[in-house]
């Protein structure tokens, strides 16, 4: 029996001996030794996305002052932060790709300079659509930034300190937003510079274009690359995303689909939107791919993320609306808001970094405290009441603070966990799109709430106010009674979308117990090299 199954063997090894050798396989470029002057590069590049969060957050807050100092209307200045943010959503699906293709440095570098260069244009800029056009411009090139900070960290980092590299992509949601308003305030103190307010980027901007020059090592182009673009879909999703963008952005205002305008701009914007989707499905080599959404921890774990992001335009941006309507305080009177929020994420992120490393922890678990911390901001915040001052959302800052960066971090280890290197770009581009997209509708869904609860409460109060205008004169109860009324409305509506916020977040909590539970890494150590006899015997 053995020998007449080793004559087989026989015969196929002498005719593979005759056989003609194969080429051997391109093995796989070696990794990029982590060293520090490549840790350098990274911190630049957390910089510009850092500077990139300040360039769209500083202007937004000073709409009224740039309107004022530009000549234009409160409407023309909104179409500016509407434009801006669109032009973000359109550059994050194809940034990653665009950096592989003429490599991470060279792009990135590209794309920084001329975020600056804008910045230092336009307050010099006069004519409004000028402006627009160059504002768009802007934020395309601020957009392409902050995918390049994720999928540098999948691919430099080594697995001991990787998490570590997405706790600080983490601090582009939780830190500059939130650190922004102080920042908005400072250059918005008397007397107010139009040109600050978009070159407070500018110092940053040019420390990290030193550390990403220096520190980013040099790779070749891969300009073949080119040829295997999805251009047709690109040429569909970058009008679909930007009127999207613009659509939602302006929803409020224009009324949505009220608006020919508006409902022109949401339906010609999905639909071209819809039609790129569906050609990065059945492209070959697509810049999202959007089949890695059927791994449970990245479709759901990223509609979690798209939903989060809407619960957490609570923490800042609607207790600064209540108090500036009630209380009629400025932005310079409320950065503390902003400061409780933002600066514990310095270091935040690379504690719940650490936890996620110990082999006790539960990751699911973790997340689901964080979501616990943030539905609990929301019921403290709830409470509120036209006496409230900035004092009053202390705990519910606190816990935001807290909750935030667990919630984000523990989301992003969930998802890039079952996400091997090489599918990094695919997986920025993804998370980075629907971040914009949650931001967008975040902000809108507050400003239509606080639109159409402050309407139901305002005509409630009216119809109560009865008992109090008998005891006044008409004039005085009729002056005092629509100022009081309109504020009060105010406050009451926010108190509502406080609690739909809560009611979203714990909502949350069972989807987040569905994924799928990953372990912590493990981390392997090189064995330690034992002295050879001839050292030992010497």
């Amino acid at each position: 029996m053995s020998d007449t199954q080793a004559a087989p063997a026989s015969s196929a090894g002498q005719a593979g001996a005759a056989a003609p050798a194969k080429p051997a396989a391109k093995a796989p470029p070696a990794p990029i030794p982590f060293t520090p002057r490549l840790a350098m590069g990274l911190f630049g590049i957390l910089l510009a996305a850092m500077a990139s969060g300040l360039n769209g957050r500083v202007p937004g807050l000073a709409l009224a002052e740039i309107s004022g100092l530009s000549g234009i209307s409160h409407d023309q200045a909104s179409w500016l932060s509407a434009l801006y943010s669109a032009g973000e959503m359109v550059a994050m699906p194809f940034s990653s790709w665009f950096a592989i293709t003429f490599s991470l440095r060279r792009f990135h570098l590209l794309m920084l300079g001329g975020m600056m260069l804008l910045a230092l244009v336009i307050p010099c800029i006069h004519d409004f659509n000028l402006m627009a056009t160059l504002r768009f411009t802007q934020g395309v090139f601020s957009g392409a930034l902050i995918p390049m900070l994720m999928m540098s960290a999948l691919r430099f980092l080594p697995p001991p300190i990787r998490l570590h590299g997405l706790a600080l992509y983490a601090m582009t949601a939780t830190l500059a937003p939130n650190v922004g308003v102080w920042l908005a305030a400072l250059v918005m103190t008397d007397p107010v510079s139009l040109q600050w307010i978009y070159w407070n980027i500018l110092p940053l901007g040019c420390l990290a274009a030193v550390m990403v020059f220096f520190g980013i090592p040099k790779l070749p182009l891969m300009l073949p690359r080119m040829k295997q673009g999805n251009w047709w879909g690109m040429a569909l999703g970058m009008p679909g995303l930007a009127m999207l963008g613009v659509g939602v952005s302006e929803g409020v205002r224009l009324e949505w689909f009220h608006s020919p305008l508006d409902g022109a701009l949401l339906i010609a914007g999905g639909t071209l939107t819809a039609m790129f989707l569906y050609s990065e499905w059945h492209h070959p080599t697509p810049f999202m791919r959007l089949q890695m959404l059927g791994r449970r921890n990245l479709g759901l774990g990223f509609a979690v993320f798209l939903l989060m992001l809407i619960a957490m335009s609570s923490a800042v941006g609607m207790p600064m609306s209540v108090l500036a309507q009630s209380q009629g305080l400025k932005p310079e009177q409320m950065t503390a808001l902003g400061l409780i929020v933002g600066l514990p994420q310095i270091f935040l992120g690379s504690v719940v970094a650490m936890l996620l490393y110990q082999r006790w922890v539960d990751a699911r678990y973790l997340f689901v405290a964080g979501l616990l911390m943030m539905a609990t901001a929301c019921f403290l915040s709830s409470r509120v009441t036209s006496e409230w001052m900035v004092d009053q959302f202390f705990w519910s800052q606190v816990l935001n603070a807290l909750g935030q960066p667990i919630a984000v971090v523990c989301m992003l280890f969930l998802g890039t966990s079952v996400v091997q290197p090489m599918e990094g770009p695919f997986v920025s581009g993804i998370i980075n799109t629907l971040r914009a997209l949650g931001t967008l509708l975040g902000g809108a869904f507050v400003a239509q709430m606080q639109q159409n609860r402050g309407q139901f409460h305002h005509d409630m109060l009216l119809n109560q106010a009865g008992l109090w205008m008998s005891q006044n004169s008409i004039t005085e109860a009729t002056t005092n009674m629509f100022s009081i009324v309109t504020a009060e409305a105010a406050v009451l509506a926010n108190a509502d979308i406080f609690r739909i916020f809560m009611v979203l977040i714990l909502l949350l909590i069972p989807a987040v117990l569905y994924l799928q539970h990953i372990p912590a890494p493990v981390i392997v150590r090189p064995p330690a090299v034992k002295p050879a006899a001839s050292e030992r015997q010497a």
